[in-house]
């Protein structure tokens, strides 16, 4: 069956701009190659790969688990069942911690519960002379973040195994950043899409969700230099909760920033020291 065939036939069972990308990576091909050669034939191998791929598809596991990368900021990633898919919504977060960076700073920068390392990542390539750790409880998680340190080539990282600040007892920094797990244990949402195949753990947090951005709060504190910023992503409904939790923890300067859909999406506060 030619390209042209199968595409036909595949976007009939799941997202078409998803049936090219399974079918291009299946070919390891471009996918504009796709269209300039809809008459192609595939060999056995990569045939049964796309196949296999698109049933998967069809169950609903995610296309980023099936290829094993996802696009983050300017790179493309790995990524696994151990790991949160990096969104779009988080590159907002990152925004927000480049501003309060300065470019040439020899900053200390901490990045809680890292998973594929997407956030470390992103203010580590951009902030070269910032020295950036990332943390995650989970080796697994920890291993695909390295991978993906030592394939973009970035030496200004290190990796610490714990949870939350565990790993940094007694070490400050000029800026904590966090994309915790914040969804309600009883949300259905868990049940449904590519949701269904992420770690539990990385998307969950107790009846109000909001149990890792309290312990994060509490002990922000004494991690944070004077003046130095913590920025949490969170859901769109929970920038008031968020910013009390700020608030009770000490930190000034407390807002909510929303994402380019207009939603609250990270809110941050300053430690006075």
């Amino acid at each position: 069956m030619a390209v042209g065939e199968l595409l036909k036939r595949a976007r009939g069972r799941v997202d078409p701009a998803e049936a090219e990308l399974l079918l291009a990576a299946a070919l390891q091909r471009p996918r504009a190659w796709l269209f300039a050669h809809d008459d192609h034939v595939p060999d056995g191998a990569a045939l049964a790969r796309f196949q296999d791929w698109l049933a998967r598809r069809e169950a609903g596991e995610p296309v980023a688990y099936l290829l094993g990368r996802r696009g983050f900021w300017r790179f493309d990633l790995q990524v696994g069942p151990a790991t949160l898919i990096p969104r779009p919504e988080t590159e907002r977060l990152v925004e927000l911690a480049l501003d309060r960076l300065p470019a040439q700073a020899e900053a200390r920068v901490a990045d809680l519960g890292t998973g594929s390392g997407a956030i470390a990542l992103a203010l580590a390539a951009e902030r070269p002379r910032a020295q950036v750790l990332a943390v995650d409880f989970s080796a697994d998680a920890l291993a695909v973040a390295r991978a993906n340190a030592d394939e973009l080539r970035l030496r200004n990282l290190e990796f610490r195994l714990g949870d939350w600040f565990a790993p940094l007892q007694g070490e400050r920094f000029d800026l904590i950043a966090s994309n915790p797990p914040y969804i309600e244990a009883a949300d259905p949402h868990l049940r449904q899409g590519d949701l269904r195949f992420e770690p539990l753990t990385a998307l969950a947090s107790g009846a109000d969700g909001l149990d890792a951005i309290r312990t994060i709060a509490v002990q922000a504190p004494a991690h944070l230099r004077p003046g130095g910023w913590l920025l949490i992503e969170h859901g769109w409904d929970q920038g008031p909760a968020v910013r009390a939790l700020l608030l009770a923890a000490g930190l000034a300067e407390v807002a909510t920033e929303q994402d380019w859909e207009q939603r609250d999406r990270v809110s941050l506060g300053r430690w006075p020291g």
